[in-house]
């Protein structure tokens, strides 16, 4: 089985460093100045055990790649990439090719399945950093992370076998998962907090704001009738396996929402986490004034530019408080 990983920044960069520091075929897709980076100097791998240069295989399209029988290809990009890239692979790779959505969000799977003949969703919990082109961070100093696959919208087949133990022989804990969108639903509302993270800092202001997001979410995935894993079952998942570790001294500062902010994106994937409880929300009737203005300000906040976290919690505690019916 070759892995194409077509997003390699964060999350693609690690898992595409461990496979190949395990030995198994893959190549990577990236784009603008970390393809460069990527292609002139290789990939610097860095985690709590030291840092390495990496020769990996990236290119800037899937043009590029001469796709064959046991090929599969892992979308790590954000959800609001999606659907360009899952329009130029089939353009080039056609329909029967795997693609496995590792993205955050549950939106992806329906777009790659309206394309795409073997669709799967694969959880992701992986403290990676990304905000230096060429270089790609994990602060997990034991196993890597957790990356649980199963077919889109439910079940397992063979190809997520060979790909669990594929991913398992590179340090990672990977378990076939049949109800793996029920996983998924459940880290949406844990990732209903990014936006919060990159407006404001995580400091204890913040913590009302993330119980009034994750509260919106919960009522309207039970409105809609959406199965969903609770906090106590996605701490048991993870349990101890990703110790956390420091490079140069320094701990993981950020999730990926603020990372694409720092290194000066002007859009976020608020649209697909907050927006997904705004759509459910509007769909079932339930009020949703904390996920509703989460993703207003984080829109415009990648918009305009804006430094992330230069926002006060504290006030946008009040603005919710102010747009409650």
């Amino acid at each position: 089985m070759r892995i194409i990983i077509y997003g390699a920044g964060g999350i693609g960069g690690v898992i595409g460093a461990q496979l190949f520091k395990a030995g198994h075929d893959v190549v990577l897709i990236a784009r603008g100045p970390h393809l460069k980076a990527m292609q002139s100097n290789g990939m610097r791998y860095e985690t709590p055990h030291g840092s390495e240069t990496l020769p990996v295989t990236t290119v800037g399209h899937p043009s590029e790649i001469d796709f064959q029988q046991d090929d599969v290809v892992l979308l790590t990009m954000k959800a609001q990439h999606t659907l360009d890239a899952l329009d130029t692979l089939r353009k080039v790779a056609g329909d029967t090719v795997p693609v496995i959505c590792g993205q955050n969000g549950v939106a992806n799977e329906p777009m790659a399945l309206r394309r795409f003949q073997h669709v799967y969703g694969m959880l992701i919990y992986l403290p990676s950093t990304f905000l230096e082109p060429g270089v790609i961070q994990t602060n997990s100093a034991k196993t890597i992370g957790v990356l649980d696959t199963g077919c889109f919208p439910h079940g397992t087949d063979d190809r997520v076998e060979t790909l669990m133990a594929t991913l398992e022989d590179a340090n990672f804990s990977a378990r076939p998962t049949a109800d793996i969108m029920r996983w998924k639903y459940g880290k949406l509302i844990i990732n209903l907090g990014n936006a919060l993270n990159a407006l404001c800092p995580r400091d204890d202001d913040a913590k009302p704001v993330r119980a009034l997001l994750r509260a919106e979410g919960k009522a309207c995935l039970e409105a809609a009738g959406i199965a969903y894993t609770d906090e106590d079952e996605i701490t048991a998942r993870r349990g101890d396996l990703m110790k956390s570790g420091k490079i140069n001294g320094v701990g993981r500062q950020g999730d990926s929402s603020w990372q694409g902010l720092m290194r000066g994106n002007r859009d976020i994937e608020a649209d697909f986490l907050n927006g997904e409880i705004v759509l459910l929300g509007r769909t079932h009737g339930i009020p949703t004034p904390a996920n509703e203005l989460l993703q207003r300000l984080a829109n415009q906040m990648a918009q305009e530019g804006t430094a992330p976290q230069s926002m006060s919690a504290v006030d946008l505690l009040a603005q919710i408080e102010g747009e409650k019916p």
